[in-house]
């Protein structure tokens, strides 16, 4: 009897599980748990991308610019009804509209828009090509970084105007002058902006490169690039916007029938002619390349960097 009161005083104070039914099932849940608390974390990690409907891209990215040209045109018109300056001076939209369709008609629109376009691509792919070393060396070595960094954003700074005269009298009226200007101005920017890409890397991914063996050359591809692109990208950019800038002047300037006719020589001969329309007209294609490069090539780079890296959600 006494021995059954102990075993029952004992078996009441004895909260240990009697087999592993209790602690397995505590065990499950704790792992189910997991299993919830990490699909919620990748759910939160995941980017919940779709294709943007053709009405919605219409709406919010189609129609801001074209009321944006349809108000510029309005206020254009009335301040030519408003006689605010002489024919001369002030053309009417019609008359620019008058010169297109007669290039149109002619068969040279296309030839002078090509001519500009394929230098100004053709000298941004060269400055790419220099440009990228230059800022890998100059953003990984200290030395070179000290010696040629402030020299860089100087020549970032320095209006791409500058390098005609020289160049013309270094290499002549040819296309070869007009990749050096390209290549003057485009270089530095790219180079920079991927030096402030590499600035913006954390150590942490940098150190655990090296861990894993992604050292030299390979370390540079697999980390660094990847890591710096976003700076690499408005670098790129830049270099564009440089790129034809600088083509732009040394067309202007450096204008001569043995370069053919590009944009600049358009808007210098509309000068030379004291022909406004003419004027109006090449700077209006001079911006529509300028815009339409960005459009087609870059701002789909630009999303396409942001939704890989979940910045990105919609469109």
């Amino acid at each position: 009897m006494a021995s059954t009161e102990t075993g029952t005083v004992e078996d009441a104070h004895d909260d240990r599980p009697r087999d592993g039914n209790t602690a397995a099932g505590k065990g499950g849940d704790g792992r189910h748990d997991l299993a919830g608390l990490e699909a919620g974390l990748d759910a939160l990690d995941a980017v919940q991308s779709h294709r943007t409907p053709v009405r919605e891209v219409l709406v919010k990215k189609v129609l801001p610019p074209l009321t944006a040209v349809a108000l510029v045109l309005v206020v254009w018109q009335g301040l030519v009804w408003a006689k605010v300056a002489d024919d001369t001076k002030l053309p009417p939209p019609s008359s620019v509209w008058s010169g297109l369709k007669e290039l149109w008609l002619q068969g040279t629109l296309l030839d002078i828009v090509w001519t500009s376009v394929s230098r100004g691509m053709l000298g941004f792919l060269l400055a790419l090509a220099i440009g990228t070393p230059l800022g890998l060396v100059v953003a990984r070595v200290k030395f070179i970084r000290a010696a040629i960094g402030p020299i860089l954003s100087g020549l970032q700074s320095l209006p791409s105007v500058a390098w005609v005269p020289p160049a013309v009298i270094w290499l002549g009226l040819n296309n070869s002058m007009m990749y050096a200007v390209i290549l003057l101005g485009a270089v530095p920017s790219i180079a920079n902006g991927l030096v402030s890409g590499v600035d913006q890397i954390p150590p942490l991914y940098l150190r655990a490169g090296r861990t894993l063996g992604a050292t030299g050359l390979r370390g540079t591809w697999h980390v660094v690039m990847p890591a710096a692109l976003p700076g690499y990208l408005a670098g790129l950019k830049q270099g564009w916007a440089f790129s034809w800038r600088s083509l732009m002047a040394a067309e202007i300037i450096a204008s001569s029938p043995d370069l053919g006719l590009g944009l600049g020589q358009l808007l210098e001969n509309g000068r030379n002619n004291s022909d406004m329309p003419g004027v109006f007209l090449a700077i209006f294609l001079i911006l529509i390349v300028g815009i339409a490069i960005d459009l087609l090539i870059f701002s789909p780079l630009e999303r396409h960097v942001l939704r890989s890296r979940g910045l990105l959600v919609k469109g």
